[in-house]
Parts: C-alpha cells; structure tokens; sequence
C-alpha cells in the first residue's frame, strides 16, 4: 500500500482500517511512502517497504509503530505483490508514473493509476452527461464565462478549485454579494489549485448536510451524514464538520446508480460520493474515506469487505504480454 506518510496516520483513517482487515485475514502487508519506489538497472520497479507481519490487527498499535517508523524495512520487487493500493492525496504524478509501472508488469493497482489523473479532476464530474444528477455548474479558467454563469443563477454560488480536496481554495457568495465578490472569490480558487474552478449553484439543501456514501465495486457499502460547524459553510471534518449516523434514500441510490457505469468504465474500485440533496457534489477516488464512520455508525467493520474485494480483483488479475524480441 502506498501512503502519503507514515507519519500522518490516524486511527480513524479508512487507510488503517483496511490494514487492519488485511492483517486480520493474514495478508502480509507492506507499506510504501511516495519516496519509496526506483528503478533497478534492469529496468524492474523496486519498493522500500515498512513491514508489519508482526503486528496483531490493531488500529492503536499500527499506528504508533508507523507515526514512530520503527517497522523493519525490506527491499522488494514490486512485480512480487499481488495487488498495490494507492492511498496518497495531494495526486502525486511521479507516483502515478511508477503505478503505472507497475501495472505493466501485471500487477493489480487499485484505483488505478491512469483513471486517477482524470478522475480526480473535477471536470470529470462536470462532464458526465445530465442523467447524472449534479448542481448546475461549469468548469472553466476564464472569469468572464463565470460571470455569464453567474448572471443566470438566482441563489448563491459556490467556487472551487478543480483539482483540490480538504475545502482548500473553496468560496461561498450568497445574495448581492455573489456578483460583487465574485472576481475575488474566482482568484481564491484558481490559487489554490491547477488554475481551472468549478462554478456551481449553491444548493440549499446543504444547510441539512452532505452524506459521504462510500461506493465499492459498483454498490452502496454505507455512509455517514456531515454536519457542518457553526458559521462555516464546508463540511470537511477537519473543519469542525460532526459525522452523524444517516440513511441512504431511494433518490440518493438512483443517483449513485446513474453514475455507477462512468466509475466503472473508469476501473475504480472504491470512491467516496459526496451528495447534497440526491445530487452529486463531489467523487473522491484519490484516497477516499468514510470507513471509520460508515462501520462506527452501522456496527459493521467495512475492512474485511473492502480486503474480500481486493482478493478477488488480485486473483482476476492478468500479466501484460510482452512481444519476445
């Protein structure tokens, strides 16, 4: 598994409970930073691995041997795996070079990595065709088309940079403030990502919560409704955001079931979709979470699902042919 940091690791991390679940159903697991990968002089992908054969599947106890980096470590040949697991987040593009890598010598790589770089765009979302029901909105680097679609809209806007998560870059312009505010507010965004925002109607549905539904496999696993804090408009947890137990509506598993067939074209494996009042807000395929939350509320540990999916994509796996020269 490739993680951004071994020292940023949380118990509540969808990243540890999938560990745990592994190591509960006695894979041997390896865990891999970004710095991590060479090229050997025979042209074959080599990872420096922390090893945890030796601990029991305890979320506490992993991640203090992690954030302590006190693991053994080993050299191995990345085609010896039987499947990788991406799990970095800002998208790291020589880490999608080296996963790719590692898909041509026939390894299963989850998400993988080509679909990454599209996917995590938010143009991806903005493109799909309107069965896929999602706020109106554009995506555009020009702040002239933003006013265009601004003049149009009678509520409040949301702007966001396309490629960014955690809220980073994100603005709210409610009532005559949505015009004036908006050059602004487009600069904010632009800034804080790849130069590209999505520019959304606000939905008033928001002031009930965003639900993450935690997508695996082409179906609904669970997911959990955000609050958002007080005088804040996000609902990232990092802001202040309360998870709170919820139910997932026929209206939100039609909607998730319109967008189902893009996600697998797309070979994704596991995503978390963020829905505001039945409509798509956001999909989160990088290093997607909602585990903790989605077993916490439910009183089923998702992990082992989660592993049983990965064992049956490792064993379907098939190495790409290379013509003999």
């Amino acid at each position: 598994m490739v993680i951004s940091g071994a020292g940023g690791v949380q118990p509540t991390h969808t990243t540890v409970h999938l560990i745990c679940a592994a190591r509960e159903a006695g894979w041997a697991v390896r865990i891999v930073e970004p710095t991590d990968f060479d090229i050997d002089e025979r042209g074959r992908v080599q990872l420096r691995a922390f090893v945890l054969d030796e601990l029991p599947p305890n979320r506490d106890l992993i991640v203090a041997r992690l954030r302590a980096r006190d693991l053994d470590r080993r050299q191995l040949e990345a085609s010896s795996l039987d499947v990788l697991v991406l799990r970095v987040n800002p998208l790291d593009t020589a880490v999608v070079a080296m996963a790719q890598l590692v898909v041509a010598a026939g390894v299963t790589v989850v998400n993988d990595p080509g679909a990454l770089v599209r996917t995590t765009h938010k143009s991806w979302l903005a493109s799909l065709p309107p069965e896929v029901p999602r706020p109106r909105g554009i995506v555009t680097r020009s702040r002239a088309a933003a006013e265009r679609f601004a003049s149009g809209v009678t509520g409040g806007l949301v702007l966001k940079p396309a490629r960014s998560s955690g809220g980073r870059g994100v603005q709210l312009l409610r009532g005559r403030a949505a015009r004036r505010g908006l050059e602004g507010a487009f600069a904010a965004a632009a800034d804080a990502g790849d130069g590209y925002v999505v520019v959304q109607a606000y939905l008033v549905e928001a002031s009930m919560g965003e639900k993450r539904l935690l997508w695996l496999d082409g179906e609904i696993i669970g997911g959990y409704l955000r609050r958002r804090a007080p005088g804040e408009f996000r609902h990232n947890l990092k802001l202040g955001a309360e998870p709170a137990p919820c139910d997932v509506t026929r209206a939100e598993r039609e909607a998730v079931a319109a967008l189902t067939p893009y996600l697998l074209r797309e070979r994704i494996w596991l995503a978390g979709i963020d829905v505001i009042g039945a409509r798509i807000v956001e999909v989160n395929v990088l290093n997607p979470g909602g585990a903790h939350f989605t077993s916490a509320f439910s009183g089923r540990e998702v992990g082992p699902r989660l592993v049983e999916s990965l064992a049956r994509r490792a064993h379907a796996a098939t190495p790409i042919e290379v013509p003999a020269k």
